[in-house]
């Protein structure tokens, strides 16, 4: 990546450094990323891992302590929120409850005393990209959940920001609206061509949806990388956890099922629940007997929870092809085998 003469990058987005102290509390302790233009990009991790912290720096609503912030190569750190080629869309939407649809799409530009005519051509083009066309003269309270995030989508793409950043912005939809929205905004934002900045806890969210994860934890970065680099081959056990569901091989187990020391993770959906624990493996797979503790049945799937004899526990994920709940429900307590390939399983090299 080709840097400026302060260090900054020619991403649309670059933290050098970046640390931010609230007291006693480090919330953010020495960021580098790296968003390129263009990218639909997720900063994951727990509440109080430090994501929502960096977006609000990113956005100059909050100060750095250290670090610099570059967007488009020019150092913004400290410039004023209206002063940055950016907006915000929030998890509550701050629509002004008093103006009809159009109006709140137009007052940004209002704000910055754009010609009325421009105004309402740029607000019901917005409108339109969000499928909103016909909705200007409702007031947000006369629409749906997902009709007020698009409100707040279209304003702040009205302004034509160079990097949209979304805090959480799907937090207060059900689940059936979260995952149709999710589709949306990827639909728009590969429409519209800007860099998206996603701020979210979700997991499957953000591997939906992205080209690329920052996995923060403890104010820090854990990993980044694609989703399927995320979740196939994850950095540590908390992004192996967090991502997914942390199935870990180690110590004893380790020595005892893989032959060889160290910490290993398989993913649950790679793993094959066996009740014959002495029919023939294919060459090269591994296997673990143990005692299914726990069977959560969830309609297109069960999970199974299995104490291994050689220690630790993992958890099964078993697609309910022809089984029903009932037939699921009655291996509590058997005895199983789970076996997967040998390439399904990666180490984890970072901390744990």
């Amino acid at each position: 990546m080709k840097t400026d003469e302060n260090g900054g990058g020619t991403s649309a987005v670059s933290l050098r450094g970046v640390r931010k102290v609230f007291g006693d509390v480090t919330a953010v302790d020495g960021v580098d990323l790296d968003v390129r233009d263009g990218e639909f990009f997720a900063m994951l991790g727990p509440s109080g891992s430090g994501k929502t912290t960096v977006l609000r720096m990113i956005a100059g609503f909050e100060t750095p302590t250290e670090g610099r912030v570059y967007l488009g190569g020019h150092d913004v750190t400290r410039r004023a929120p209206f002063d940055r080629d950016v907006n915000t869309v929030f998890q509550d939407y701050a629509l002004f409850p008093h103006m009809n649809v159009l109006a709140n799409v137009e007052y940004g530009l209002k704000v910055k005393k754009v010609a009325a005519k421009e105004r309402r051509e740029r607000a019901l083009q917005a409108l339109a990209t969000v499928r909103l066309e016909g909705y200007d003269k409702r007031k947000p309270a006369q629409l749906s959940g997902g009709q007020r995030q698009r409100v707040a989508l279209a304003r702040a793409l009205v302004n034509r920001p160079k990097v949209l950043l979304l805090d959480e912005p799907l937090g207060a939809l059900d689940l059936k609206l979260r995952e149709e929205m999710q589709v949306e905004l990827k639909g728009i934002q590969r429409q519209v061509g800007i860099t998206f900045l996603f701020v979210t806890h979700d997991q499957e969210e953000a591997l939906t949806m992205s080209d690329r994860i920052a996995v923060f934890n403890a104010g820090r970065i854990e990993q980044i990388g694609t989703p399927a680099e995320v979740y196939e081959q994850p950095a540590s056990a908390f992004v192996a956890g967090f991502v997914g569901t942390s199935n870990l091989i180690e110590g004893e187990a380790a020595l005892s099922i893989l032959g060889r020391e160290g910490v290993y993770s398989v993913r649950p959906e790679k793993l094959r629940v066996d009740t014959e624990l002495g029919a023939e493996l294919p060459e090269g797979d591994h296997s673990a007997t143990g005692t299914v503790a726990e069977v959560v049945y969830a309609g297109a799937a069960t999970r199974f929870v299995v104490d291994l004899d050689a220690g630790g526990r993992l958890v099964a994920m078993q697609q309910n092809l022809q089984a029903s709940s009932m037939d699921v429900l009655k291996l509590r307590d058997a005895r199983v085998r789970l076996a997967w390939r040998r390439e399904h399983e990666f180490s984890i090299t970072g901390p744990m």
